[in-house]
């Protein structure tokens, strides 16, 4: 209809990053152009559908929307099946068996190194009690050993896995993939959906050690609480990163 325009959404908008949305369009609004540039190369190296780069006009990129919608969201139940989240797993799997990106990720020196830095802001700020935060340190030891790395996406949220039924329509937001631990993605798309994870690694049709994975939920949540916070977030609402750290008392 002549003279309808499009509304403009806030996806995401913090001091580093802004998402929008205007109809079918997303625009990633980004400083660290790095950022954006691994976005760019993981997606054309990536074996899974990703959104349909339209345009890239720094600090902006366009991407065309996907089809379907989100697996869940972190604090909110999920109405995806099983196949749903198995099939997530199996599009887990398929990356993880893709060559690697030709970018390092992080060390494990550094993952710990933070992890103990996170730990002590907590506990001196008062933020957590300071036997919660000891008892999920304890746990985050399990994830803190070598590992074969591989193709990582990096921060494989639920919200970040779109589908139609039970079928993967594409995976977003790339910005963050990496050479790293398998297990770590795995973790990151069951985070405060543990009662997916059979299906999920049904899916991945591989060994995988359980223990390792609750050791990256308790080292996500505990790194990941005071950036949260910084950045206009509140991991303490419900099925969010303290009650993560909660159920592993």
């Amino acid at each position: 209809m002549a003279g309808v325009e499009e509304e403009v959404e806030v996806v995401v908008a913090h001091s580093e990053r802004a998402t929008l949305r205007v109809g079918d369009v997303f625009l990633k609004i980004d400083a660290d152009q790095a950022r954006t540039d691994v976005e760019v190369e993981a997606m054309a190296m990536a074996p899974l559908p990703t959104p349909r780069i339209l345009w890239r006009k720094p600090p902006v990129l366009a991407l065309a929307a996907l089809p379907g919608k989100a697996l869940g969201r972190l604090g909110e139940p999920s109405a995806a099946s099983p196949a749903a989240w198995a099939a997530a797993g199996a599009a887990a799997r398929m990356l993880h068996d893709a060559p690697l990106p030709p970018w390092p990720g992080r060390c494990l020196d550094e993952i710990a190194s933070h992890l103990d830095a996170e730990c002590a802001w907590l506990v001196t700020n008062d933020v957590l009690p300071a036997d919660l935060v000891t008892r999920n340190r304890q746990v985050a030891e399990a994830a803190l050993r070598p590992w074969t790395p591989v193709f990582t996406h990096g921060d494989l949220q639920v919200s970040h896995v779109f589908m139609d039924g039970d079928e993967i329509t594409g995976v977003i937001d790339w910005s963050e993939a990496a050479r790293g631990d398998a297990l770590f993605d795995l973790a990151i798309l069951t985070l405060g959906h543990e009662e997916h994870l059979g299906d999920v690694v049904a899916g991945y049709s591989a060994d995988v050690d359980l223990d390792v994975i609750r050791g990256w939920w308790s080292l996500r949540s505990l790194t990941a609480i005071r950036w949260l916070a910084e950045h206009g977030f509140d991991p303490s609402l419900p099925g969010c990163e303290v009650d993560v750290l909660r159920s592993r008392m």
